[in-house]
C-alpha cells in the first residue's frame, strides 16, 4: 500500500513536471521572449534559457506558476547571475501564495551574487561577512559602528556564531561594519518572514545562509552608493520576491510588480513544502555539495 502511494507521487510529481517543462519551454521559445534573453544576455542567452528549462524539470519547480517562474529569469538575466543554484549567485525558489492559490517563482540572490555585483560596480575595495564566534570581538564603537576584532582568538567552530558581521571599504576610503547578533538576525526573520514565523521555510532550513546574506543585503542598502548601481538596486528590491509582468515578452523589468508572498498574512502550511527538501544535496549559498 505504501509502495503504492509512493509510486502515485512519483507520477504526479513526473506528470506536474513535464507540464512544467512545455510551459515554460514554450513561454522561452515565443520569439518575442526569446529576443528579450538575446538582447539582455547576447551570445550566453542560450545556455541561460537552457539551464532555465532544465530547472523547469526538477521536483523543486516543477508546480511552480510558468510566467512567475520566467519573469524571475529574466531578473536574474538582467543581473547576469547564472540560476543553477549550485554555483551560488542566485536562484529560483518555489513559494506558495496563499492569496493566489498558486505555488510561485521567487527570485533569490545569493551571498556570491551580491558580492559580486558589488564587485562589478568599481567603487568597492573590499567586501566580505563572516559569521562571528565568542571572544571574537574585542570592543564595538556603537556611535562610529566600528569593531575591533581580537586577531588572536580561535574560535570554537563547534559551538553556535554569536552573531554575523559583514564589511565593504569603498575605492574613496570609506568604510563601514554591520554587526547582528543571532537575536537580532532571528528577530529580523520573524518580522519579515510568515512561514519562519510558522515553523518552515528558508529562514528555518538555512538559517546560517539567510543570516549572512541579510547581514551584507543590510549594509549595502544602507550604505553602499546604490544611486549609481542599477544592478544592485534592482537586485536588492527584487530578493525573495515573485515577479508579476503583463508581458514578459515587452514588459520592462523597472516596471514589473514585485509581489512579496512571504511577507503576506495567509500562507497555506500544508501546501508550503520545505525549502530545504527542496534544494537537498547542495548549499544554497556557498554552492558546496553535501
Amino acid at each position: 500500500m505504501a509502495t503504492t502511494k509512493k509510486n502515485e507521487r512519483t507520477t504526479a510529481v513526473a506528470e506536474s513536471a513535464q507540464q512544467q517543462v512545455t510551459s515554460v519551454s514554450t513561454i522561452t521559445q515565443n520569439p518575442a521572449v526569446a529576443k528579450r534573453f538575446s538582447d539582455i544576455l547576447g551570445k550566453k542567452s542560450a545556455g541561460f534559457v537552457s539551464s532555465l528549462v532544465s530547472l523547469s524539470k526538477t521536483q523543486a519547480l516543477a508546480k511552480a506558476e510558468p510566467n512567475s517562474v520566467v519573469a524571475s529569469a529574466l531578473v536574474a538575466a538582467s543581473l547576469d547571475l547564472p540560476i543553477v543554484p549550485t554555483l551560488g549567485f542566485s536562484a529560483l525558489v518555489p513559494f506558495w501564495d496563499g492569496k493566489t492559490q498558486q505555488t510561485k517563482a521567487q527570485f533569490q540572490i545569493m551571498t556570491k551574487g551580491l558580492i559580486q555585483l558589488a564587485q562589478r560596480s568599481g567603487q568597492y575595495k573590499t567586501i566580505n561577512v563572516s559569521a562571528v564566534y565568542e571572544g571574537d570581538i574585542k570592543s564595538f564603537n556603537r556611535f562610529t559602528g566600528d569593531i575591533e576584532f581580537d586577531t588572536e582568538n580561535v574560535p570554537d567552530r563547534t559551538q553556535e556564531p554569536v552573531g554575523y558581521v559583514a564589511y565593504m571599504k569603498l575605492t574613496n576610503g570609506f568604510e563601514k561594519y554591520l554587526y547582528m547578533t543571532i537575536e537580532e538576525l532571528k528577530a529580523h526573520g520573524m518580522r519579515y518572514s510568515q512561514t519562519y514565523r510558522k515553523g518552515y521555510g528558508l529562514w528555518l532550513d538555512q538559517f546560517e545562509s539567510m543570516a549572512a546574506k541579510t547581514v551584507l543585503k543590510l549594509l549595502l542598502s544602507k550604505y553602499g552608493p546604490l544611486s549609481v548601481d542599477m544592478q544592485m538596486s534592482l537586485a536588492l528590491q527584487a530578493d525573495q520576491a515573485a515577479i508579476r509582468m503583463e508581458s514578459i515578452a515587452d514588459t520592462d523589468i523597472t516596471e514589473a510588480t514585485m509581489e512579496y508572498v512571504d511577507n503576506v498574512e495567509e500562507v497555506d502550511e500544508e501546501k508550503a513544502r520545505k525549502v530545504g527538501e527542496m534544494f537537498e544535496g547542495f548549499d544554497t549559498e556557498t554552492g558546496e555539495v553535501r
